[in-house]
This record gives structure tokens, sequence and C-alpha cells, in this order.
């Protein structure tokens, strides 16, 4: 019990922070052009500063397990899979919706609250691993999902749509950051003084601004229509997914903090990009906004609770 409050203690701050901007949002007196403009300030600008910074200095850091990649979205891919059969058996949904529906199952919101809690309870020796499945992650979902959907409507799937999908990842500031870092690390110059502070001066802002603008956007949304598969995609999101991944990483013998790392990503709360999907394929608008908000406050208690269940 004292391992769980040690790690809710941790968490909660970050968690208060998101609540901070929920309730600015909600007051009335912040329009909704603030809070977006704060999202974008620090999705395009603060994040990256952070990350670029962080793998500029990549020979320092620790080593990674690339067997993550196989845990993580192993895990994920298994309970796509499980969220299809539940949506069809439970729900009756077409191809499209099921895809959707085992996609909020999946998708963790691993830039906004990921890079936060991980620096926070697992230190900065976690980062590299939590940037690696970044990197990987919209490639590999957003391909699975729009394979998904393709072939329940047309049968087939485009290598046009594929290449369209990479070309919006690799363009993506918070990977091309990570992607560019590394480069730089790589090469073995320190970055000068006149870049290195200032985007130590921006990475600061980083998390608390991430975390005040994803509240204020949460704001956004209500959990009152499509309760019934709102619940169940939360039950899945932060129930079977980190349970599966966590399983994949101990079958795979992967190091402890690697295993911390992935458990921690696949417990984390439904990422707004499952709401973006749904609104570009018109499926479960509503109870996926539903879930974004409900995994979103249960990941508070919840996400706590894995970490200390998995030491």
């Amino acid at each position: 019990m004292s391992s769980f409050f040690h790690h809710f203690s941790l968490a909660s701050p970050l968690f208060l922070l998101v609540l901070l901007g929920y309730a600015l949002a909600r007051s009335g007196r912040w329009p909704d052009a603030v809070g977006e403009a704060l999202g974008r300030f620090a999705y395009a600008v603060a994040m990256p500063a952070m990350l670029f910074r962080m793998m500029s200095d990549v020979s320092q850091l620790p080593a990674v397990d690339f067997r993550l990649l196989a845990a993580f979205f192993g895990g994920c891919l298994i309970v796509f899979v499980i969220g299809r059969l539940v949506a069809r058996g439970l729900f009756g949904l077409d191809g499209v919706g099921q895809s959707v529906f085992a996609l909020g199952g999946v998708f963790s919101n691993n830039v906004m609250l990921g890079i936060a809690i991980a620096k926070t309870a697992l230190g900065p020796a976690a980062l590299p691993a939590v940037s690696l499945v970044i990197v990987f992650n919209a490639l590999i979902l957003w391909t699975l999902v729009t394979v998904s959907v393709e072939w329940a409507r047309h049968g087939e799937f485009s290598l046009r749509g594929f290449g369209k999908t990479a070309r919006g990842v690799l363009t993506n500031p918070i990977v091309a950051s990570i992607l560019a870092g590394t480069l730089w690390g790589l090469v073995g110059i320190p970055l000068p003084t006149f870049i290195d502070v200032p985007l130590e001066m921006l990475g600061r802002g980083a998390v608390p601004f991430s975390l005040v603008a994803l509240g204020m956007g949460l704001a956004a949304y209500r959990i009152r229509e499509g309760l019934a598969q709102s619940l169940v995609i939360s039950a899945i999101k932060l129930g079977m997914q980190p349970l599966v991944v966590w399983l994949l990483a101990r079958a795979l013998g992967l190091p402890p903090l690697e295993t911390r790392v992935v458990t921690l990503l696949a417990s984390l709360a439904m990422g707004i990009n499952v709401y973006m999907m749904a609104q570009q394929f018109r499926a479960l608008q509503g109870p996926v906004a539903a879930a974004l908000v409900l995994t979103t406050l249960l990941s508070s208690l919840t996400t706590p609770l894995v970490l200390t269940l998995v030491g």
C-alpha cells in the first residue's frame, strides 16, 4: 500500500495540472482558442525542444533493449483484435466501428502524459525507451486502424495511404525532434551554449504546458453519449492492455526498466488521436469522446496502481 501511495504522490501533481486546465476551460473565462494555442505551443515548440536536447546527448544515455517494441506493439495488436471481437459481439458494430472501438483500447496518450509520468516516476533514464515507442507509435497504430477500416470498406489497402501516413508521422514535430536529436547525438558534437540554454528553458515548460492544455482540451467533451461503449473501451484500455503488454514483456525477458516503461505506457489514458480517427471515419465520436475523459480521470488511480504492481 505504501508503494501505491508513493507512486500516486508522484503522479497526482501531474493530473492536478490536467484538472487545472479543465477547470479553467469550464469556467468560461478562457476562450477555447487559448487552450488550442497553448496545446499547439507545447506540442510543436516546448516538447520538441526538451526531446531534441535530451536525445542530442544520446551517447551518454542508457542503452535501450529494442525488444520493448515487440512487447508494446505486440500487446497492442492482441488487444486490438480482442477489441474488434468485443465491439462486434457486444455492440454489433460494423467493421469501421469495430476498428475505431479497438483503437480506443490501445492508443495511449504517450506524449502529454507518458513523457511526464515516466520522467517523474521512473526517472530520466526511462525517457530513451519512451522516445523509441513514440517514434513508432503513430506510424504502426495509425496504419493498423487504417488497414482495418479500409479492409472493412473495400477489402483492400493501398500503398498510397500508407505513404501518406508515414509522411505525416515523419513530419510530426515530436517524432522529428527525437530523430534529429538522435542524429546530432550520434555525431558527437556538444550543443553550443547559445542553443542549449534556450532549449533547456523551453523544455522546462513542456510538461506543465502540455498537461494544462490537455485539461483545457478535455473540457470540450462530455461523457453522456454512448456511456456503455465508453466504459468498455476504458476497461480494455486501462485494464487489459497493460496486463497483456506486461505478460509479453515478461515472456520476452525484458530488463526491469523497459518492462516498467512499456507497461506504464500501456496503462495510460487514451490519446486524443483516437477521437481524430473517429471524426475522420465518422464512427463512435460520442463514445470515444466520453472514453477520452473517463480514461484520463480513472488513470490518475490506475496508472499508479500499475506502477506499484510492476515493482
